[in-house]
Parts: C-alpha cells; sequence; structure tokens
C-alpha cells in the first residue's frame, strides 16, 4: 500500500537520493549520447539553467542541474507529486505514475521554465528536440518512480 506522505527519515531519504542518481544517470544516457543520434543534437538543462538564473558559469548551471535531478525532483515526487496524483487517482501503479510525474516534469521544464520565465518560446516551439525532453523526462520519471519506495 503507498505511504501518501511518508515521514521524512535519513533512510528515506538516502533512498531518494540513490533513485535520483540513477533516474539522472538514464536520463543523462538519453540526453547526451541517444538524443544526438536521433535529432542531431544533445539535451542541454544546463544552459537552460544559465538562461533561467542569467548565469555565465555553467558548472554552476550544471551543479544546479544535477542538484535539482538527485534531491529535489525525487522529494517533489515523494512529497508533492505522489500525494496529489494518489488523491484524484486513487492508486494508479507505478508505470502510470512515472507517465504523470514525467509530463509534469517537461511541462515545467518547457513551459515554466523555460518559456515563462528565460522568454524562450512555449515548448520551443514543438522542435524535435521538445519530443526528446519529453522522452527523457518520461524514462527519468518512471526510473525514479520505480526506485522510490512506496
Amino acid at each position: 500500500m503507498l505511504s501518501v506522505f511518508p515521514s521524512l527519515s535519513l533512510k528515506l531519504l538516502r533512498q531518494a537520493v540513490v533513485a535520483g542518481v540513477l533516474a539522472l544517470i538514464v536520463w543523462e544516457v538519453w540526453a547526451r549520447l541517444i538524443t544526438p543520434m536521433l535529432v542531431g543534437g544533445p539535451l542541454e538543462p544546463a544552459a537552460l539553467v544559465q538562461g533561467v538564473f542569467s548565469l555565465q558559469n555553467s558548472y554552476l548551471a550544471e551543479l544546479i542541474h544535477i542538484s535539482v535531478g538527485v534531491i529535489f525532483y525525487p522529494l517533489g515526487y515523494i512529497y508533492i507529486a505522489r500525494p496529489i496524483i494518489f488523491l484524484v487517482f486513487n492508486d494508479m501503479g507505478k508505470f502510470w505514475l512515472g507517465l504523470a510525474y514525467g509530463i509534469g516534469l517537461w511541462v515545467f521544464a518547457l513551459y515554466g521554465m523555460a518559456h515563462l520565465i528565460a522568454g524562450l518560446p512555449a515548448f520551443l516551439d514543438f522542435h524535435p528536440i521538445t519530443w526528446a525532453s519529453l522522452v527523457g523526462h518520461v524514462l527519468y520519471a518512471l526510473v525514479l518512480c520505480y526506485m522510490v519506495p512506496e
């Protein structure tokens, strides 16, 4: 049975970070190795971070991207997305949770951050990289959902 609002513990935090690391590895393989073969270039979330925060330092942008993928997105899944999805749809299974969370992350990244904050076209005008980003976010979320304990 899914624990809708689990207690924050060191064990859960450790499990969330491990899940985030594994999910981010899958994202990075998709973004930097597979996507270029499909659309001609990699996904570059650090470039988006640079645009959102007006950063000149690409290493800092990469660190922010890694921190979000390893810490903040897993905790956001556990304490925000999963409870909301569970309350609205009841227990819909990890695959559907992952799909919903991945689409939500994609909307957050390409509409919320890229468009509303960085001023880029909404969903990058649905360029092929947009669809590669959708797949990458869903893959990330699926790995995360299957790795995070219930």
